[in-house]
């Protein structure tokens, strides 16, 4: 299994029961580096997403108490396992990378930084389980991100701002269903 994709990259690998194995095995550094409880760390995005084809990076959920309030020894420690935060600007979150190498080129890892059990939290734990649950609509998704992906001169903002409608339609499927 080979990860990463570099800053503009967008390229779909069929989906490997090893991108699993990688998010535990980075899950275990992060318990080990922090004071983290297992439940506070989920894997999701399209690598967490059984049959999805995906770019080949693990996206990590993190679940804080607050995260305005993040102790600087906190993110000490995931530097310390090679994240670094990046000058992404999402309300409620903070985005953090792990890179191949020190040219901080090529991304293998996200971790993406939010309040526990609130909003943002509960939509991508949401998003993930229903597209695991939903083959229709998994098979659907796929094959969005396919035509997406194949188009000419792609990039990856303009990528991810063709999958957001789909993705916010399975968010207000979670609002619908309280």
């Amino acid at each position: 299994m080979r990860l990463g994709l570099s800053k503009d990259e967008v390229k779909l690998c069929k989906y490997t029961s090893e991108w699993n194995i990688e998010f535990n095995r980075v899950k275990q550094e992060i318990v080990a580096v922090t004071k983290l409880q297992t439940k506070q760390i989920e894997h999701i995005g399209s690598t967490a997403i059984k049959e999805m084809d995906a770019k080949p990076i693990i996206d990590i959920l993190i679940g804080l108490n607050d995260i305005k309030h993040i102790d600087n020894t906190f993110m000490k420690a995931l530097q310390s396992i090679g994240f670094n935060r990046l000058r992404v600007e999402r309300p409620g979150e903070i985005v953090l990378a792990k890179f191949t190498d020190n040219t901080y080129k090529v991304k293998t890892h996200y971790i993406h930084l939010v309040d526990y059990d609130k909003e943002i939290w509960k939509n991508l734990i949401f998003f993930r389980d229903y597209l695991n649950t939903k083959k229709e609509v998994r098979e659907e998704y796929k094959k969005l991100k396919i035509v997406f992906a194949e188009s000419e001169n792609m990039n990856i903002t303009t990528y991810t701002a063709l999958k957001e409608p789909f993705v916010k339609g399975i968010f207000a499927l979670r609002t619908n269903l309280r």
